[in-house]
């Protein structure tokens, strides 16, 4: 049971702690499917794509890091767990091996859709229960809309 009080009702910390949940989870294995992808690689285009996956998984790591902080924040626990990333995650998943720049862009394309899916229905979802943390997953999902339209533009 967490010490930390929270100014949000219980019903609003329980809504806005399954969105924050679900954000974390999905930011945690989309900065796990661009290292393997960062690590796997190959292609004419590998070492624009290798350093693009790399930037990728810092932005995603920095943000889930701030998601989980608002949730210890809001007074409940944040469950990055590799069992609960691997169960939870709406990203798609990555094969093993050596993988083509081109199905790397076509790859990650499918893994910012599904999250930023997820992540505009947890803006919706926090929007009365929680203005604060639906700021944030405002914000989050701005860069990953950026991001997204990055490696779209790859696809000329």
């Amino acid at each position: 049971m967490s010490t930390v009080r929270s100014s949000l009702s219980d019903e609003n910390r329980d809504t806005t702690a399954k969105a924050l949940q679900g954000a974390l989870v999905d930011l945690i294995d989309l900065s796990l499917v661009g290292k393997q992808a960062h690590w796997n690689v190959y292609g004419k285009n590998f070492r624009s794509l290798h350093l693009q996956l790399d930037e990728i998984v810092v932005s995603a790591r920095n943000a889930a890091d701030l998601v989980a902080e608002r949730a210890i924040a809001i007074g409940v626990s944040a469950d990055g767990r590799a069992g609960t990333v691997a169960e939870d995650s709406s990203v798609p998943k990555i094969h093993d091996g050596t993988i083509s720049d081109t199905e790397v862009v076509s790859l990650m394309i499918d893994a910012y859709a599904a999250v930023i899916a997820n992540m505009r229905e947890r803006i919706e979802t926090t929007e009365s229960a929680d203005p604060v943390s639906q700021d944030l997953l405002i914000g989050i999902t701005a860069e990953l809309e950026k991001q997204s339209w990055m490696f779209q533009a790859e696809l000329g």
